[in-house]
């Protein structure tokens, strides 16, 4: 049951407030004095309070700044009961952190309106954040939102897709998110000649169009396996929850997103300025960071490659030649293996 507090030292109006108040079914407490109303307010915690100015020992002004000093009761609705109604007063209450002021004399029907905009307030900010505000440094530090989302997106109905199939389709409406439990995708655009430009390529534990997920847009590419995937899916209200309940995985998010757009800004400033030999070894080198399981063999088609790196299967095949008689590298079909990475970065810079 909502617990509201009611500070004020006229018992008539004390009186009547907590009469109307559990009249309407909620919890009242009261104080007399500011003091008493500041032990009240430690002891139960409640959800809003309604506080008098001139009180004797510790007027408003006091109360509510000390009730701000708490962390947890720095978010509780906080209502002015005052029988003046000069700007100066109504500033100061503002600047210190007060919610909205009740004029007296008021009746049954302001002191209710007062009360519940003010619980549908904090109802909002509580939805917004997944708990009031002062607990979003205590689920920041506790940093467990990924591991919850990883752990729900483990524990859900996984669907395997074979080889070349598809995904979504650029132009799909987004619906969720994809984890990727094992196996690889690629995200394409097509160009008008029918050749592919990869746009990103994702591996096991890593999350599928992040950045179009947060944007509820339509997706601008489409997403295909690249070897025999399994993937998780989580609806779209599901994430939300989730990312109102821990900021951290917004803040994951939002890093994955910014190390994306970096990732991109890069590879087209090396398909405007660097040769291709130079952008073979830098993809090269950025594939066995990210998606070699030993950090020196991957596993790629000649069309992947080139797409990555905005070339043609020709002129990379020509490449890889060349770096096979340099010594640089070993390959097999779509299997290669860097022997030399050193001489590989030497290549890249």
């Amino acid at each position: 049951m909502t617990k509201i507090l009611v500070i004020e030292d006229n018992d008539y109006i004390g009186e009547n407030i907590v009469e109307i108040l559990e009249l309407s079914g909620f919890t009242a407490f009261w104080a007399t004095n500011g003091n008493t109303g500041i032990e009240l307010a430690l002891q139960h915690t409640p959800d809003l309070i309604l506080c008098d100015i001139m009180m004797p020992q510790a007027d408003g002004y006091t109360v509510l700044e000390t009730l701000s000093s708490h962390p947890q009761l720095r978010a509780i609705p906080f209502i002015f009961l005052t029988a003046k109604a000069e700007r100066s007063d109504i500033r100061r209450g503002m600047k210190l952190g007060a919610d909205d002021y009740l004029t007296k004399p008021f009746d049954d029907v302001e002191l209710l309106r007062a009360v519940e905009s003010r619980l549908k307030r904090k109802e909002v900010h509580q939805l917004f954040y997944g708990k009031t505000p002062q607990h979003l440094n205590a689920l920041l530090s506790q940093g467990n939102g990924m591991a919850t989302l990883k752990s729900l997106m483990r524990d859900r109905d996984a669907r395997l897709f074979k080889k070349n199939q598809v995904i979504h389709h650029e132009g799909d409406r987004v619906i969720g998110i994809y984890f990727i439990m094992e196996g690889k995708v690629k995200t394409v655009k097509v160009t008008e000649n029918g050749h592919e430009l990869i746009t990103g390529m994702y591996k096991a534990d890593d999350y599928l169009d992040l950045n179009i997920i947060l944007s509820k847009d339509t997706y601008k590419d489409t997403s295909i396996v690249m070897e025999d995937t399994t993937l998780s899916f989580l609806p779209g209200e599901q994430l939300d929850k989730l990312l109102f309940m821990y900021p951290d995985v917004g803040a994951k998010f939002i890093k994955i997103l910014t190390d994306n757009i970096q990732e991109k800004e890069l590879r087209l400033i090396q398909v405007a300025y660097l040769s291709v030999r130079k952008r073979v070894a830098e993809t090269l080198i950025k594939l066995l960071e990210h998606h070699s399981p030993d950090g020196i063999s991957i596993k790629i088609s000649r069309e992947d490659l080139a797409s990555l790196c905005g070339t043609v299967a020709e002129t990379v095949s020509r490449t890889l030649s060349d770096f096979k008689d340099e010594g640089i590298l070993e390959k097999s079909g779509s299997n290669l293996s860097v022997m030399d990475i050193s001489r590989l970065k030497k290549v890249r810079n």
